[in-house]
Protein backbone atom coordinates (compact mmCIF):
# COMPACT_ATOMS: atom_id res chain seq x y z
CA UNK A 1 0.00 0.00 0.00
CA UNK A 2 1.26 3.57 -0.90
CA UNK A 3 0.21 5.97 2.54
CA UNK A 4 0.98 10.22 1.41
CA UNK A 5 0.29 12.76 3.40
CA UNK A 6 -1.81 15.73 1.74
CA UNK A 7 -3.37 19.35 2.53
CA UNK A 8 -6.51 19.90 1.18
CA UNK A 9 -7.26 24.11 1.55
CA UNK A 10 -5.44 24.66 5.10
CA UNK A 11 -6.75 20.74 6.22
CA UNK A 12 -3.53 18.37 6.71
CA UNK A 13 -4.93 14.78 5.87
CA UNK A 14 -3.27 10.92 5.67
CA UNK A 15 -4.50 8.76 3.19
CA UNK A 16 -3.85 5.97 0.50
CA UNK A 17 -2.96 6.26 -3.24
CA UNK A 18 -5.15 3.10 -4.46
CA UNK A 19 -5.98 2.90 -8.18
CA UNK A 20 -4.63 6.45 -8.83
CA UNK A 21 -6.45 8.22 -6.35
CA UNK A 22 -5.90 9.53 -2.85
CA UNK A 23 -8.85 7.63 -0.13
CA UNK A 24 -8.21 9.08 3.20
CA UNK A 25 -7.19 7.00 6.18
CA UNK A 26 -8.61 7.33 9.48
CA UNK A 27 -5.98 6.56 12.49
CA UNK A 28 -2.38 6.86 12.53
CA UNK A 29 0.06 5.30 9.86
CA UNK A 30 1.60 3.53 12.83
CA UNK A 31 -1.32 1.59 14.05
CA UNK A 32 -4.40 -0.34 12.77
CA UNK A 33 -6.37 2.70 10.64
CA UNK A 34 -9.12 2.48 8.43
CA UNK A 35 -9.45 3.68 4.53
CA UNK A 36 -12.36 5.33 4.14
CA UNK A 37 -14.69 6.03 1.01
CA UNK A 38 -13.66 9.61 0.96
CA UNK A 39 -11.54 10.13 -2.29
CA UNK A 40 -9.44 12.82 -3.73
CA UNK A 41 -7.93 13.60 -7.25
CA UNK A 42 -3.81 13.90 -6.75
CA UNK A 43 -3.94 17.30 -9.22
CA UNK A 44 -6.75 18.71 -6.47
CA UNK A 45 -4.05 18.13 -3.42
CA UNK A 46 -1.10 19.26 -2.63
CA UNK A 47 1.48 16.34 -1.40
CA UNK A 48 3.19 16.65 1.67
CA UNK A 49 6.39 14.46 3.34
CA UNK A 50 4.75 11.35 4.10
CA UNK A 51 6.02 11.44 7.81
CA UNK A 52 7.52 14.23 10.31
CA UNK A 53 10.28 12.32 11.38
CA UNK A 54 12.27 13.23 14.79
CA UNK A 55 15.63 12.29 12.96
CA UNK A 56 16.47 11.28 9.34
CA UNK A 57 19.62 9.62 10.20
CA UNK A 58 21.57 9.30 6.89
CA UNK A 59 24.31 6.82 6.33
CA UNK A 60 27.58 8.62 4.26
CA UNK A 61 29.78 6.35 1.53
CA UNK A 62 27.23 3.34 1.39
CA UNK A 63 27.92 2.80 -2.05
CA UNK A 64 31.78 1.74 -2.99
CA UNK A 65 31.49 3.87 -6.47
CA UNK A 66 29.80 6.97 -4.60
CA UNK A 67 33.05 6.78 -1.95
CA UNK A 68 35.25 6.70 -4.71
CA UNK A 69 34.15 9.16 -7.12
CA UNK A 70 34.67 11.27 -4.09
CA UNK A 71 37.98 10.26 -3.07
CA UNK A 72 37.04 9.09 -0.24
CA UNK A 73 37.49 5.78 1.67
CA UNK A 74 35.11 2.60 1.97
CA UNK A 75 34.22 2.51 5.32
CA UNK A 76 34.65 -0.47 6.95
CA UNK A 77 31.38 0.28 9.42
CA UNK A 78 28.09 2.37 8.71
CA UNK A 79 29.24 6.08 8.18
CA UNK A 80 26.17 8.02 9.31
CA UNK A 81 25.10 11.76 10.64
CA UNK A 82 21.76 13.04 10.90
CA UNK A 83 19.92 15.80 9.10
CA UNK A 84 17.08 18.31 11.31
CA UNK A 85 13.12 17.58 10.32
CA UNK A 86 13.73 21.40 8.66
CA UNK A 87 15.50 19.73 6.38
CA UNK A 88 12.31 18.62 4.96
CA UNK A 89 10.53 19.38 1.89
CA UNK A 90 7.84 17.78 -0.16
CA UNK A 91 7.58 15.87 -3.43
CA UNK A 92 6.69 18.77 -6.22
CA UNK A 93 8.81 21.27 -3.63
CA UNK A 94 11.31 23.60 -3.77
CA UNK A 95 14.97 23.53 -3.16
CA UNK A 96 16.72 26.39 -1.69
CA UNK A 97 19.98 27.56 -3.22
CA UNK A 98 22.10 28.92 -0.51
CA UNK A 99 23.86 32.15 -1.14
CA UNK A 100 27.07 31.10 1.33
CA UNK A 101 27.47 27.77 -1.23
CA UNK A 102 29.26 27.56 -4.69
CA UNK A 103 27.72 23.75 -5.63
CA UNK A 104 25.30 22.72 -4.49
CA UNK A 105 24.72 18.20 -5.29
CA UNK A 106 22.33 15.97 -5.58
CA UNK A 107 22.25 12.55 -3.75
CA UNK A 108 19.36 10.06 -4.65
CA UNK A 109 18.66 7.58 -1.98
CA UNK A 110 15.57 4.66 -1.19
CA UNK A 111 14.93 5.40 2.49
CA UNK A 112 13.29 3.78 4.95
CA UNK A 113 10.91 4.50 7.60
CA UNK A 114 10.57 3.02 10.96
CA UNK A 115 7.24 2.01 11.97
CA UNK A 116 7.81 1.16 15.73
CA UNK A 117 9.71 1.82 18.75
CA UNK A 118 13.54 0.14 18.12
CA UNK A 119 16.18 -0.23 20.37
CA UNK A 120 19.46 -2.90 19.90
CA UNK A 121 17.91 -4.65 17.29
CA UNK A 122 19.66 -7.75 16.06
CA UNK A 123 20.22 -7.67 11.89
CA UNK A 124 17.60 -11.04 11.96
CA UNK A 125 14.53 -8.83 13.27
CA UNK A 126 14.95 -5.51 11.68
CA UNK A 127 12.69 -5.42 9.12
CA UNK A 128 9.90 -6.27 11.61
CA UNK A 129 10.00 -2.55 12.42
CA UNK A 130 9.84 -0.70 9.59
CA UNK A 131 6.75 0.93 8.46
CA UNK A 132 8.00 1.08 4.80
CA UNK A 133 10.10 2.75 2.28
CA UNK A 134 9.94 6.22 0.32
CA UNK A 135 12.62 8.26 -1.40
CA UNK A 136 14.99 11.23 -0.29
CA UNK A 137 17.53 13.54 -2.01
CA UNK A 138 20.42 14.09 -0.03
CA UNK A 139 21.01 17.68 -0.84
CA UNK A 140 24.65 18.75 -0.20
CA UNK A 141 26.64 21.86 -0.43
CA UNK A 142 29.60 20.15 -1.65
CA UNK A 143 32.27 22.86 -1.30
CA UNK A 144 31.49 23.91 2.36
CA UNK A 145 31.84 19.78 3.02
CA UNK A 146 34.93 19.78 1.40
CA UNK A 147 36.24 23.12 3.20
CA UNK A 148 35.15 21.77 6.56
CA UNK A 149 35.75 18.25 6.27
CA UNK A 150 32.43 17.78 7.89
CA UNK A 151 28.63 16.76 7.29
CA UNK A 152 26.52 19.30 9.39
CA UNK A 153 26.56 22.18 7.89
CA UNK A 154 26.75 21.42 4.57
CA UNK A 155 23.62 18.40 4.44
CA UNK A 156 21.58 20.60 6.87
CA UNK A 157 20.21 23.94 4.97
CA UNK A 158 16.59 24.29 4.65
CA UNK A 159 14.42 21.99 2.58
CA UNK A 160 17.87 19.76 1.65
CA UNK A 161 16.10 16.72 2.19
CA UNK A 162 13.20 16.28 -0.11
CA UNK A 163 11.44 13.37 1.15
CA UNK A 164 8.44 11.34 -0.66
CA UNK A 165 5.96 11.39 -2.45
CA UNK A 166 4.51 8.36 -0.74
CA UNK A 167 5.61 5.23 1.76
CA UNK A 168 5.61 1.81 0.17
CA UNK A 169 4.68 -0.75 2.94
CA UNK A 170 4.62 -3.89 0.54
CA UNK A 171 8.25 -3.55 -0.66
CA UNK A 172 10.96 -5.82 -1.72
CA UNK A 173 14.22 -3.55 -1.64
CA UNK A 174 17.19 -6.15 -2.61
CA UNK A 175 17.99 -5.27 -6.21
CA UNK A 176 15.79 -2.11 -6.80
CA UNK A 177 16.70 0.31 -9.39
CA UNK A 178 17.75 4.02 -8.16
CA UNK A 179 18.13 6.80 -10.87
CA UNK A 180 18.42 10.68 -10.44
CA UNK A 181 17.41 12.72 -13.25
CA UNK A 182 18.43 16.58 -13.97
CA UNK A 183 16.34 18.44 -16.46
CA UNK A 184 15.23 14.99 -17.72
CA UNK A 185 18.82 13.18 -18.01
CA UNK A 186 19.90 10.00 -15.74
CA UNK A 187 23.07 11.46 -13.62
CA UNK A 188 22.83 8.19 -11.21
CA UNK A 189 21.84 5.17 -12.16
CA UNK A 190 22.39 2.01 -9.51
CA UNK A 191 21.13 -0.60 -7.60
CA UNK A 192 20.49 -1.17 -4.00
CA UNK A 193 22.88 -4.49 -4.21
CA UNK A 194 25.65 -1.84 -4.56
CA UNK A 195 25.26 -0.94 -0.85
CA UNK A 196 28.03 -2.05 0.97
CA UNK A 197 25.61 -2.09 4.17
CA UNK A 198 22.32 -3.84 4.04
CA UNK A 199 19.18 -2.65 5.19
CA UNK A 200 19.03 -4.58 8.15
CA UNK A 201 22.41 -4.40 9.14
CA UNK A 202 21.93 -0.51 9.01
CA UNK A 203 18.98 -0.56 11.54
CA UNK A 204 20.72 -2.57 13.62
CA UNK A 205 23.95 -0.40 13.92
CA UNK A 206 21.85 2.46 14.06
CA UNK A 207 19.55 1.05 16.55
CA UNK A 208 22.72 0.71 18.54
CA UNK A 209 23.42 3.93 18.84
CA UNK A 210 20.13 6.30 19.31
CA UNK A 211 16.65 4.64 19.98
CA UNK A 212 14.68 4.96 16.50
CA UNK A 213 11.01 6.20 16.95
CA UNK A 214 8.02 5.68 14.64
CA UNK A 215 8.11 8.14 11.66
CA UNK A 216 11.76 8.19 12.11
CA UNK A 217 13.56 8.37 8.56
CA UNK A 218 17.09 6.49 7.24
CA UNK A 219 19.19 6.97 4.19
CA UNK A 220 20.57 4.59 2.85
CA UNK A 221 23.32 6.42 1.31
CA UNK A 222 23.35 7.35 -2.85
CA UNK A 223 24.77 5.23 -6.36
CA UNK A 224 27.88 7.05 -7.70
CA UNK A 225 27.02 9.45 -10.30
CA UNK A 226 25.94 12.92 -7.74
CA UNK A 227 27.13 16.01 -9.25
CA UNK A 228 26.32 19.98 -9.46
CA UNK A 229 22.79 21.70 -9.62
CA UNK A 230 21.96 24.78 -10.88
CA UNK A 231 19.01 27.45 -9.97
CA UNK A 232 16.28 26.55 -12.45
CA UNK A 233 16.83 22.84 -12.52
CA UNK A 234 14.12 20.27 -12.23
CA UNK A 235 15.52 17.12 -9.74
CA UNK A 236 14.04 13.89 -10.03
CA UNK A 237 14.95 11.04 -7.82
CA UNK A 238 12.67 7.27 -9.20
CA UNK A 239 12.86 4.61 -7.25
CA UNK A 240 11.97 1.04 -8.62
CA UNK A 241 7.90 0.09 -7.47
CA UNK A 242 8.12 3.73 -5.15
CA UNK A 243 7.77 6.53 -8.04
CA UNK A 244 9.00 9.42 -8.53
CA UNK A 245 10.11 12.32 -6.50
CA UNK A 246 10.52 15.73 -7.89
CA UNK A 247 11.63 19.33 -6.62
CA UNK A 248 12.89 22.71 -7.89
CA UNK A 249 16.11 24.17 -7.16
CA UNK A 250 15.25 27.95 -6.22
CA UNK A 251 17.20 30.86 -5.48
CA UNK A 252 16.82 32.06 -1.91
Amino acid sequence: MKLLRFRTGKVEKKGALIDGRIRRIQGSMFEDFVVTTETYELGEVEILPPVLPSKIVCVARNYAAHAKELGNDVPTTPLIFIKPSTCLSAHEGDVIYPPSSRQVDYEGELAVVIGRHCKNVKPEKAEEYILGYTIMNDFTARDIQKEENKFTRAKCFDTFAPLGPVIETDFKWRGISVKTRVNGETKQDGTTDMMIFDIPTLISFISGVMTLLPGDVIATGTPPGVGAVRIGDIVEVEVENIGILRNYVREA
